[in-house]
């Protein structure tokens, strides 16, 4: 448990750098736009910090880190959310320096972004499979 709690606690203090990059680089730049970077505080705040104290909360509850899913559900999930969010950083990044790629490289960015998701989505997947296994024997 007190590892989730490190989790969640990395993934807070994250989340926050991303809000205070976010706010002060668009500030400094002067762009007042929509970009991606607004997004890069509330997925690590969700998807990370939030996520593991609800994981924290399962294993105390239903001890789900017994599993033997569990420790594929953390290798698969962590880089789904990092990946993701350096992605949504990147291209943020891009949008407020008005920087124009190329097809291939915006279809790189949007790929690998959808890697992460894809890998955030399994590890959800995978998630609930361990709860409802571990709910079961409760």
């Amino acid at each position: 448990m007190k590892k989730t709690v490190n989790y969640a606690m990395i993934y807070a203090i994250l989340s926050m750098i991303g809000g205070v990059f976010y706010r002060e680089f668009t500030k400094f730049q002067g762009f007042s736009g929509r970009t991606d970077l607004a997004f890069v505080h509330t997925h690590l705040f969700l998807l990370g910090m939030v996520m593991f104290l609800i994981v924290t909360f399962c294993i105390k509850l239903f001890a789900i880190d017994e599993s033997k899913k569990y420790k594929l559900f953390l290798r698969i999930y962590h880089p789904g959310v990092l990946i993701t969010t350096i992605m949504l950083f990147v291209r943020g990044i891009l949008q407020v320096n008005q920087t124009v790629v190329s097809s291939g490289m915006n279809g790189m960015i949007s790929g690998i972004a959808g890697v992460g998701h894809i890998l955030t989505g399994v590890g959800i997947i995978l998630f609930l499979l361990i709860l409802k296994e571990c709910v079961k024997e409760a």
